[in-house]
């Protein structure tokens, strides 16, 4: 009797057999060719704004040419998964509220609470708008990839990729999928719904179940920092000429107010979709800012993400990891999705806390003596900033970086270490020849009602960012090879 395979095997295996054929084009490609590519894609790079700024510098964002591919019935799951995650977030200004123990596990500054108690109201609770991306660790080629799913942190205010990751897949689609298929016409990659579209349904979603009657999308950042990705002056000018929306692209500082409403140079703001949290509005209304447009748009319900998007902190995973609070909280689906897919996490502090098996210990004792299992992380900060990875660092300056979460001002949290993936890539160095060599991949979720995105990003560095000169593995998705019935039974003597 032949091998019976499990559904969820049969994707795992046919997503490695579809890896491996596009893998294999990729090493039988003519180094001139692979050249010729990456030339064409640091162009268009340019051409569409795929950039980064860096200490005022101009920078193209270094786009992989083999895509990541992934089956239509992977990507049905990981919607499923990341849209219940995405949901039990949005609960955590009201758990936050109406529970003390989640306050410690997610504080807020004095000033940041005052913000919340006075602009979390009716409006906020019937009407969430969310818009995140969670990042994980996954392996689409394994045979068990469900378990391979690892959720490291989300992020929840200030999404970056909204702009780089449907360009890039544009890019991949017009310069490197010809390509594949000249090599295997058979061969069926696509590129996945565009996180533009995504986004700007769930902001005029939004707008129609508040019933504000404007159109108006105003895109707020540190408009003049010089650092990090350029996307929202991209995004403003995609959406103004797609649908002929009045598109704004702003610092806190260039809004106003007039007779009650906030304003944007001639143009009245509807909505208003941030990359500041209220910490960064605390610290420039301390520099003289008015920020009191912002206050006015979070208050009325009118900016993306609500001040949930404030409660992304590396620690909001122990409110989905710890039996106190998905007990009491959460259902039992909800319960299932985060056993088998959110990694422990634990803000570090001098406590006892339980261990997923539900083992009770001292955390610093624990943290000390598992080392090799476990990640260091600043709470609140981001760009994979001083992520310390036990196995890659000393027993000493493990041993420091827990005295230093403890006593110093920063929270820190410790979080179990997952598997990272490692991929190959072709690149092309410095002196011109082409290599294929390995990077570690992270995968981020963008999900909405309407589908999911996902963005990949690449590095071979342990800590997976752009902001640390990763570059974007766009993911495609390929359509199953055919069924596999594994080997015939093996022969019987007669």
């Amino acid at each position: 009797m032949a091998t019976v395979l499990t559904p969820a095997e049969e994707l795992g295996l046919s997503g490695l057999s579809l890896e491996s054929r596009v893998r294999k084009i990729f090493y039988a490609l003519p180094p001139a060719l692979v050249v010729e590519m990456v030339q064409r894609m640091v162009q268009e790079a340019f051409t569409r704004k795929v950039i980064y700024l860096r200490a005022g510098q101009v920078e193209a964002v270094h786009v992989f040419l083999r895509p990541t591919c992934i089956m239509p019935d992977q990507l049905a799951y990981l919607h499923f998964v990341s849209l219940t995650i995405n949901n039990a977030l949005k609960r955590l200004p009201d758990l936050y509220i109406q529970d003390f123990v989640v306050r410690e596990v997610v504080p807020l500054t004095p000033p940041e609470e005052k913000w919340l108690w006075d602009s979390w109201g009716p409006s906020q609770r019937e009407h969430n708008p969310v818009f995140g991306r969670l990042d994980a660790m996954v392996d689409f080629t394994s045979p068990m990839w469900k378990d391979s799913l690892r959720f490291i942190e989300p992020n929840l205010c200030g999404v970056g990729g909204l702009h780089l990751t449907p360009t890039c897949e544009q890019m991949l689609a017009e310069v490197v999928l010809p390509v594949i298929q000249s090599y295997e016409p058979g061969l069926q990659l696509e590129v996945g719904q565009d996180l533009r579209e995504l986004f700007i349904q769930e902001v005029l979603d939004h707008l129609e179940s508040i019933n504000w009657p404007g159109r108006n999308v105003c895109f707020i950042e540190p408009k003049y920092a010089g650092d990090g990705p350029d996307e929202q002056a991209s995004l403003a000018e995609y959406y103004r000429q797609r649908y002929g929306l009045t598109t704004l692209h702003a610092d806190p500082s260039e809004l106003y107010m007039k007779k009650g409403e906030v304003w944007c140079e001639d143009s009245l703001v509807d909505v208003a979709y941030r990359d500041y949290e209220v910490r960064d509005l605390i610290a420039l209304e301390a520099k003289g800012v008015d920020i009191r447009p912002m206050r006015t748009l979070l208050k009325q319900n009118r900016m993306i993400s609500s001040l949930a998007g404030d409660f992304d902190h590396k620690s909001c995973w122990e409110i989905l990891t710890d039996p106190q609070f998905t007990q009491k909280y959460f259902n039992a689906e909800e319960r299932q999705v985060f056993r088998r897919h959110v990694l422990w996490t634990r803000l570090l502090t001098d406590r006892r806390t339980t261990l997923p098996d539900g083992e009770i210990v001292e955390l610093l004792d624990y943290t000390r003596k598992n080392q090799e299992e476990l990640v260091l992380k600043p709470n609140r900060s981001y760009g994979g900033d001083r992520v310390l990875i036990g196995p890659s660092v000393s027993q000493a300056a493990w041993e420091e970086a827990i005295q230093n979460a403890v006593r110093g001002e920063d929270q820190w949290v410790v979080q179990r270490l997952a598997p990272i993936s490692v991929n190959e890539f072709p690149v092309v160095a410095d002196d011109g020849s082409v290599h294929i060599e390995p990077f570690y991949t992270v995968m981020g979720f963008a999900p909405t009602k309407y589908g999911l995105a996902v963005i990949g990003r690449a590095s071979q560095k342990q800590v997976v960012n752009v902001a640390q000169r990763g570059g974007i593995c766009s993911v495609l998705i390929g359509k199953p090879l055919g069924r596999l019935f594994g080997p015939a039974p093996p022969p019987r003597q007669k």
